[in-house]
Parts: structure tokens; C-alpha cells; sequence
């Protein structure tokens, strides 16, 4: 199976260094412009750009424009539903305890914090 999600950005930022045990990621850039990591290589895509992110390699990405949307697959899709949806319920900011516990328990560990412009 394969998941499908939409990332609609209004701001400059992305999600924190991770890597996934048994997914692969692809990234479609729709609109904006991001920065990705992949491994120890950094890239920049613009619209119209794909980036794949094979598992077991740690990555990150960053919004670098003032909005940006980005369509992406994770290959196969395991608990990634459930994962957005159990960080869509938080009631409030977690703390790194609890975004690293949600990670694990859907296949997923976070390495490092985002990326950052400065």
C-alpha cells in the first residue's frame, strides 16, 4: 500500500532530522522552493522538482519560500495515517520526549532537530 499526503506551508520551516526503518519517501514540489537533506547531501527543489528519500537514510527538509505546497508518498504506507493523526490531536506543543515516543511507535526515530536558515 501507499499513502499520499499534501503539505500546504505558510512558513519557513520543516520537520525535524529523522529517518524511517522500513518506507521510502518521495517528494513532489508543487509550489515554493525547499531545502532537503538527505544523508549528508543537501539540495535545493523548486517547483515542478521530485526528491526521493530511500529508508534508512536520515532526512529533513525546509520551506525557503513564503508558502510552498509539496505532495508526498511514503512506499509502503504502514501507520503514517495514524501518525499525522495522533500529532493532529496533541493539545499543545509537545515536548521532544513525546514527538521521539509518537516516531518510534509508527517506525520512524527522530536524529537532530529541523533545518534552519541561520
Amino acid at each position: 500500500m501507499l499513502s499520499v499526503f499534501e503539505y500546504v506551508g505558510k512558513e519557513k520551516t520543516g520537520p525535524p532530522l529523522h529517518v524511517h526503518a522500513d518506507q521510502d519517501e518521495i517528494f513532489y514540489v508543487v509550489e515554493g522552493e525547499y531545502l532537503f537533506q538527505m544523508g549528508d547531501e543537501k539540495l535545493t527543489a523548486k517547483a515542478g522538482d521530485t526528491v526521493f528519500g530511500p529508508r534508512n537514510v536520515p532526512h529533513t527538509w525546509m520551506q525557503l519560500s513564503d508558502t510552498g505546497k509539496i505532495v508526498y508518498s511514503v512506499q509502503p504506507a504502514g501507520t503514517m495515517e495514524e501518525f499525522f493523526s495522533r500529532m493532529n490531536q496533541l493539545k499543545g506543543p509537545p515536548t521532544a520526549e513525546e514527538i521521539q515516543k509518537i516516531h518510534l511507535e509508527h517506525g520512524m526515530k527522530v536524529l537532530g532537530p529541523p533545518l534552519s536558515i541561520r
